[in-house]
């Protein structure tokens, strides 16, 4: 088992996607960020979503994604609706 799964939020789906972009650790995960690597995953899956970033920051944080602040959900959202349009 990596330890990508023993981060909160990170289930086996997201594990494979994570691996398929170049994650394949946790470190590597907190060292660049939740932004850079879903910016990966939207190019190669344009179908993730806002809750697929707030589960990486979530993940990194070691918080739950639904109990991140308001401030750091708006901030996220920005940088997704940034990206529209830019990965298909």
């Amino acid at each position: 088992m990596s330890d990508l799964t023993l981060m909160m939020n990170i289930g086996k789906e997201l594990e494979r996607k994570l691996k398929a972009v170049g994650i394949d650790t946790a470190e590597k995960l907190i060292e660049t960020g939740s932004k850079e690597w879903f910016f990966k995953l939207k190019e190669t899956y344009p179908n993730v979503c806002l809750v697929h970033l707030y589960t990486l920051e979530g993940a990194i944080s070691n918080t739950e994604y639904n109990a991140l602040s308001e401030e750091k959900k708006r901030e996220l959202k920005k940088f997704s609706d940034s990206l529209k349009g830019k990965s298909q």
